[in-house]
């Protein structure tokens, strides 16, 4: 790959400011690593262990430039403590911020920006934010899932990039259920499919799927993941989980026989509760709500030989009686308006 690194960052990142930023928060960081994290249940070989680093960290607002600092120190913070794929919470680029629209009642007036600077906050794969990442993918030797605003033809979408540890993005995931409940996912283009790929790690090659946020709450997401192949489903999240939330993903685990992990925002901007569970729904890791990292193990061999005996994923499903669940028709008693206020016609969407 021919990856030009941008000199502006590196004289950035070499400032006493942002010197100061990354210790303080390496510092912070630090104290919230599980160190009695234990791989219960994973009864496999060390090769066969693959540790997802959930960064559970709090963004600079719509900095771009400052999430990408903050970003490239908790990934290398991340590769020292043994992590082989990093998962970044949702819309990391610009740290889930929103805009404010006049006049809308879901527009908060304490939101900095207009529906324009949050535009043009948006960035595409030839940006110095993601070639950055694929650069760190490369010198870490680590994958890194990265999330952002990306520029679109139209209005922005809600991105998840898959990055290997040379560099190459395997594919780039647009959230499929945006948060047209919303004003700011409204104003989003929501993606058209759902993607797995095959990612590299020592020798492995693991099938990762990507699903975002409110996703997870439609049981559709990870069932067709699922049905692609998906064996390990990485979540990026930005909302308040509660228990039924969480539990609500612990089954996406257990009926698709898939290994799931979720990184979300800590408090004070959300309340943490990253967590992950295995192919069999038990629970690998919930965390707290405090700013940190949090490594997470998947044996991948273990899950491999759950899913071959299980009576879950699609092992006894009976797809020629479903017809109802493609139909566009819902019943008036769901009929909701959107983020602006127009009747939310789901066949545009």
């Amino acid at each position: 790959m021919n990856l030009k690194r941008n000199k502006k960052f590196f004289s950035v990142r070499n400032s006493l400011p942002f010197f100061l930023i990354a210790l303080i928060h390496t510092l912070i960081g630090c104290s919230n690593v599980p160190t009695d994290l234990k791989n219960e249940g994973n009864s496999g070989s060390s090769d066969s262990i693959i540790k997802v680093a959930l960064l559970q960290i709090n963004p600079y607002g719509a900095n771009v430039e400052a999430n990408l600092k903050k970003g490239d120190d908790y990934c290398r913070k991340a590769k020292s403590l043994g992590a082989d794929i990093v998962l970044f919470p949702e819309m990391w680029s610009i740290g889930y911020s929103e805009f404010y629209m006049p006049g809308n009642s879901h527009s908060s007036k304490n939101c900095l920006l207009s529906f324009e600077d949050w535009k043009a906050k948006a960035v595409d794969s030839r940006s110095e934010f993601i070639i950055h990442f694929q650069h760190l993918a490369i010198e870490l030797n680590m994958a890194i899932v990265i999330t952002y605003l990306e520029k679109w033809n139209g209005l922005p979408r809600n991105v998840s990039s898959v990055i290997d540890s040379k560099g190459n993005i395997l594919m780039t995931y647009a959230k499929v259920h945006t948060c047209d409940f919303a004003l700011m996912e409204s104003n989003c283009t929501p993606g058209d499919d759902f993607y797995v790929c095959e990612l590299p790690i020592r020798g492995e090659r693991v099938k990762i799927g990507i699903m975002i946020c409110y996703d997870r709450e439609l049981p559709e997401s990870a069932r067709i993941l699922m049905l692609k192949g998906a064996e390990l489903i990485l979540t990026p999240n930005a909302c308040q989980l509660d228990e039924k939330r969480i539990n609500q993903f612990q089954t996406r685990a257990f009926e698709n026989a898939v290994g799931v992990a979720m990184a979300n925002y800590p408090k004070p901007f959300q309340n943490g509760q990253s967590c992950a569970f295995d192919s069999n729904g038990d629970k690998v890791f919930v965390a707290n709500e405090k700013e940190g990292i949090f490594i997470v193990p998947f044996d991948m061999k273990k899950i491999r030989a759950h899913r071959k005996k299980t009576i879950f994923g699609n092992a006894y499903r009976r797809p020629n009686k479903y017809h109802l669940l493609i139909s566009p028709e819902a019943d008036t008693i769901f009929i909701r308006n959107n983020g602006l206020g127009e009747k939310f016609i789901r066949e545009n969407r």
